[in-house]
């Protein structure tokens, strides 16, 4: 079950984000982002229960309200664009940093959020370099980050990441899909021939 102290860590872990205390009570803190001071996380107590206060796109907003009990409109904030998450240790983990990613994602131009949407643009059948997602994201130069991206992905249903390969067409490591031959399986069953751990970019690549 998550805590209020590490719902704080999470939410410190991204990019240009600081925290602020802006009520003069010690039950409210908010994480911000530097230079637009927009908020992506709001953390209390309320009603015995640690409270996080996360923006959401309104296509999601009624999925996770439906999915979880501890999901609900927005306390004191727009309802059509913030949800309240409680936790009362119904929600998984994963799920509550999704949630908050996703926060962060809707008040930042995130890189890591243009590297998912690049993702979810190569078709089934084929598949993308490292290099390519990072031109498409809009910045040639970052297929490192690319890579951090997507070993981080918050929705592997969503956003295909076996999709992507490195600039030889070699497959990623075991480490990223939770064995060797996960992203060859995964491949193959979209439809992409996977010879001695590596795809014909010329044939599949977009």
């Amino acid at each position: 079950m998550m805590t209020r102290e590490e719902a704080l860590e999470f939410g410190m872990s991204f990019p240009n984000v600081y925290e602020e205390r802006p009520f003069r009570d010690p039950n409210w803190q908010l994480v911000r982002v530097k230079g637009s001071k927009k908020a992506f996380l709001w953390i209390y107590e309320r009603e015995g229960y640690t409270n996080l206060n996360v923006k959401v796109d309104p296509e999601w907003r009624d999925f996770w309200r439906n999915t979880y009990d501890a999901v609900i409109a927005g306390y004191h904030q727009n309802k059509e664009h913030w949800n309240t998450i409680i936790l009362d240790g119904t929600i998984p983990d994963k799920e509550i940093q999704r949630m908050i990613s996703e926060s962060y994602d809707l008040v930042t131009d995130s890189p890591t959020k243009r590297i998912y949407e690049a993702v979810k643009r190569i078709p089934q059948g084929h598949v993308a370099t490292y290099g390519k997602i990072a031109e498409m994201a809009g910045n040639p130069r970052m297929s490192r980050a690319v890579g951090n991206a997507l070993h981080k992905n918050p929705d592997p249903e969503h956003i295909p990441c076996f999709r992507v390969v490195n600039s030889k067409g070699e497959l990623a490591g075991a480490f990223a899909f939770g064995g060797g031959s996960v992203q060859k399986e995964l491949l193959e069953a979209d439809g992409v021939e996977v010879i001695d751990g590596k795809v014909n970019l010329e044939k599949y690549g977009i």
